[in-house]
């Protein structure tokens, strides 16, 4: 069996690669292995589970929940509820484990479950592989310890889920949003109630689009991976601004007065300038991951301030800012982690906080995330293929040289395998798009020929 976890739980077709019984298996093998570690010790844990509306949710949630149960897990079911919402409730309601069943910017028939440990932080690597190991273990016969009689959790819904996280976003917002119009894209997603609450608790006038899920259409043509409508909507309503969910609003991706896509990487260079003059940027340090755009790199250089990066995937954005205090981090996808006030990306908060950078300074978004310029970047998703194979491939390496030789100091190359699809990312950065784009071409070609 191949590794169940990616880089950010597990993932598959609902009901196919993500079936009911993979489930609760994996649920009562993490209550096992938390109870090992000893995150369990003198109390009867408690854990919070939610998701996002797809349809497969439904029948996931029970069985995550029965699993949970079965293991002696009292369960607070929250329902259709953000990622970094699950999150933050997994911390602050003293929660020993949080789940939470989304896949993210997938398509709909695609599902995942993400764990949090206490305080509503990821699982280390280890422990993922742990959960897999006792998984596997059972599954091939060996028997679980089961509790009995008073033993088994108990089950029952937290409704108070919504308005703990909506006050928790209004709590930490630095200022109002009052006479700025906003356009939201929700993507039918799991943000479809908390976002536009908050930005209009917050005083801004609000506009709605993609805020009608119905279990099939998360993510169909809308949200923060289709800006499309997006942006028509902002020039249609005259809006100042517009923010995209995915569909599980851990990602935030933005559209300035004009229409213009405002990316991760600008929004991490507003905000960091944003939280200097707060005072609230630790070590003048932003930390982002090697996809970010060179012209972020220059742009923090110009401002003085320091760039930490990492692998691609926030969870290592997350650890770095962990391990050294920074307060600000994440990816030009659109995870953005505040660390001071969210475990992980939250995109509510990141557009609140992007907004109300643009309500203080009187500024458009535009002339704000002028502060960096964008390289070209041309990004190929090549599909079908060994993905396995992308860092021990020769005729790979050979090809990624030459490019490099090619572009010299003006670009870059960066290959890499999903962590959450089947694919290879090839990602080439020159001062000339047409240049980044033949270079990204032919690296595609030769990733199709040497890994297919």
């Amino acid at each position: 069996m191949g590794r169940l976890f990616g880089t950010d739980g597990v993932r598959g077709v609902a009901n196919a690669d993500l079936t009911a019984e993979l489930a609760l298996g994996l649920s009562v093998a993490a209550a096992h292995v938390l109870a090992e570690a000893g995150t369990f010790e003198g109390h009867r844990p408690i854990a919070v589970v939610g998701r996002d509306p797809r349809a497969s949710g439904e029948f996931l949630e029970a069985a995550v929940v029965a699993g949970l149960a079965s293991a002696g897990v009292d369960v607070l079911r929250v329902g259709v509820l953000p990622t970094p919402a699950v999150a933050h409730l997994t911390g602050v309601l003293g929660a020993d484990l949080g789940v939470m069943l989304s896949a993210s910017h997938n398509a709909m028939p695609d599902n995942g479950i993400k764990f949090f440990a206490r305080g509503g932080h990821k699982l280390a690597d280890d422990l993922e592989d742990k959960i897999e190991g006792v998984y596997e273990e059972h599954r091939t016969g060996a028997p679980w310890d089961r509790p009995t009689g008073a033993g088994v959790g108990r089950v029952r819904d937290y409704d108070e889920g919504f308005e703990t996280y909506v006050s928790h976003l209004l709590g930490v917002l630095p200022n109002r949003l009052d006479g700025l119009k906003i356009v939201l894209d929700e993507a039918h997603g799991a943000a479809a109630r908390v976002s536009p609450e908050a930005f209009t608790r917050a005083g801004a006038q609000v506009v709605t689009i993609g805020a009608a899920p119905d279990g099939l259409n998360i993510n169909d043509g809308c949200g923060s991976t289709h800006l499309e409508l997006l942006k028509a909507a902002v020039i249609e309503h005259g809006a100042d601004l517009g923010i995209a969910h995915d569909g599980d609003a851990d990602r935030c991706l933005a559209v300035d007065h004009t229409g213009a896509e405002v990316d991760g990487d600008q929004i991490l260079a507003v905000l960091s300038l944003a939280m200097r003059e707060a005072g609230t940027l630790r070590g003048d340090t932003v930390v982002a991951t090697v996809m970010s755009n060179l012209g972020f790199k220059l742009a923090m250089e110009r401002e003085g301030l320091t760039l930490v990066q990492t692998a691609v995937g926030d969870r290592y954005v997350l650890e770095s800012m962990k391990e050294h205090g920074y307060a600000l981090g994440g990816e030009q996808s659109g995870h953005v982690i505040v660390l001071d006030h969210a475990t992980t990306g939250d995109g509510t908060l990141t557009g609140l906080m992007l907004a109300a950078r643009v309500a203080a300074t009187g500024k458009s978004l535009a002339e704000l995330a002028s502060v960096m310029e964008r390289l070209p970047q041309i990004l190929i998703n090549v599909k079908d293929v060994d993905k396995s194979r992308v860092t021990t491939s020769g005729e790979l390496a050979a090809a990624v040289a030459e490019a490099e030789r090619e572009l010299g100091t003006t670009g870059r190359v960066l290959l890499r395998s999903s962590g959450t699809e089947p694919l290879v990312r090839v990602m080439v950065e020159a001062a000339d798009i047409e240049q980044a784009r033949a270079v990204a071409q032919r690296l595609a070609d030769v990733v199709k020929s040497a890994l297919g």
